[in-house]
């Protein structure tokens, strides 16, 4: 049944989307989207579609570790994220907590490096309500010294339970022995000193805040049964009067790497070795050839479909899982690829097995049909996760968070379609270079 229904959903998308003119740039996005940027220069970005009556309501302020480029100052912009939800005069705390419970709303809230994104899923008989309370805290987020001490306090009891996490704790010390300079060296959470340091910036918050929860440093996504007009209206009554003033982050250029990193890294605990070997990348560009061909790479040669997942996971069963990823970000990040080892004394093979792979990528092209294959499930898959509002913008959110463009959806999947296996082999040679990576070991107590 679930087949069938996949198939019909697969269908109909298909045939949802846009007829391009035949001059024109060929499109996957199928809804109808409507974009406009305010006078103080917040971005609007509307879906409607048939949804039964569900909205997905996100606000996307592109702010997170990367903007964080004062000395001893990491942490804050995952820290406004729980201050976010503590009220202002209009809407006090247990006020908003009350609306949000009557509405039956479901809300949340992530930061990452590039974003901190804010989301309601609602019906669309509350999209005015909802515009009303939550353009006010975007506008007016109040809070004193005492409740701020509070919840910095609480940022860090989070980060101590992350702490716990082995996978966080190598990402952690990898991410930041490969960045000098960059702020992408620390993570969402911040660097621990820093946190402990936070009850005491009660000042600095203010001043945080005012740079960065500005119009013209956010977009508005709102995806399902909306009508264009009137929403476009609300948004103009409640946004229009959200004064600008983002203040852009004096971020520094990571120079170029030249010679291999690598680190080892003790967890306070029992697990098995995990190994992470991560390349420095370039800043997301949906169009580049060569970046999209490293992220087809990922898959090919580290994915569940992979050679060496067959042998070290299936086969020798000497890793418990192994993967890679190319991380689309607003400045050159990094391509990480990991592995978690069953066995302590097989670690050294297990890396020596991924540079083998690596060698043969870039020493000769991967195979045509399996390039193909994986293009056509990227884009099958892509599309059957458009299947409700909130599933479609937290598909976009990072798009939004990078580019502010929704064409660069559209833009990627083309550019992913047009990769060739002699794109993969210049990928393999441009981006896996030992001299451009870190290496990170993390061992557990015995």
């Amino acid at each position: 049944m679930k087949k069938t229904f996949g198939t019909l959903l697969l269908v109909s998308l298909l045939l949802a989307l846009p007829v391009a003119a035949q001059d024109a740039e060929p499109k996957i996005f199928p809804y109808e989207t409507h974009v406009e940027t305010l006078d103080n220069g917040l971005k609007v970005v509307l879906i409607p579609m048939s949804a039964g009556g569900l909205v997905a309501y996100w606000t996307i302020v592109r702010t997170g570790a990367r903007d964080e480029y004062e000395p001893g100052r990491t942490g804050f912009a995952h820290f406004f994220e729980h201050m976010m939800f503590r009220g202002t005069e209009k809407y006090p705390a247990d006020v908003y907590n009350d609306l949000i419970t009557r509405l039956g709303a479901d809300t949340n809230a992530f930061t990452s490096d590039d974003m901190t994104a804010y989301y309601l899923n609602i019906t669309k008989d509350d999209v005015e309500t909802v515009m009303d309370f939550e353009s006010d805290r975007f506008r007016n987020l109040a809070y004193p010294e005492d409740m701020f001490r509070t919840e910095a306090g609480a940022v860090y009891g989070e980060y101590r339970k992350n702490r716990t996490n082995p996978f966080f704790t190598l990402f952690e010390a990898t991410y930041n022995e490969a960045f000098d300079h960059h702020t992408y060296g620390h993570t969402a959470m911040g660097y621990e000193e820093d946190i402990k340091l936070m009850p005491t910036l009660f000042d600095y918050s203010k001043s945080f805040f005012d740079r960065y929860y500005r119009p013209d440093n956010a977009v508005l996504l709102i995806v399902g049964s909306i009508e264009v007009e009137p929403t476009r209206e609300l948004v103009q009554k409640y946004y229009g009067e959200w004064e600008a003033g983002y203040v852009a982050p004096k971020v520094i250029p990571e120079p170029p790497q030249t010679g291999e990193r690598r680190i080892d890294v003790a967890y306070e605990g029992r697990t098995l070795p995990i190994v992470m070997m991560s390349y420095k990348g370039t800043a997301f560009d949906p169009s580049d050839t060569t970046q999209m061909a490293g992220a087809l790479l990922c898959d090919l040669a580290f994915g569940s479909t992979s050679n060496i997942y067959k042998k070290l996971v299936l086969d020798e069963q000497v890793v418990e899982s192994i993967g890679a990823d190319l991380n689309f970000n607003r400045d050159p990040g990094l391509i990480d690829v990991f592995a978690r080892v069953k066995d302590p004394e097989r670690v050294d093979y297990v890396i020596a097995e991924i540079d083998r792979v690596i060698a043969e990528v870039q020493a000769s092209p991967p195979d045509a049909k399996r390039l193909k294959d994986l293009q056509s499930r990227l884009k099958y898959n892509f599309l059957m996760n458009l299947d409700t509002p909130a599933n479609i913008a937290r598909g976009l959110v990072r798009f939004l968070a990078v580019t502010a463009d929704m064409g660069s959806v559209d833009t990627l999947y083309r550019t992913y379609d047009a990769v060739t296996p002699q794109d993969v082999q210049t990928a393999a040679q441009k981006y896996f270079v030992s001299d451009r990576r870190t290496i990170g070991v993390l061992r557990g107590e015995n």
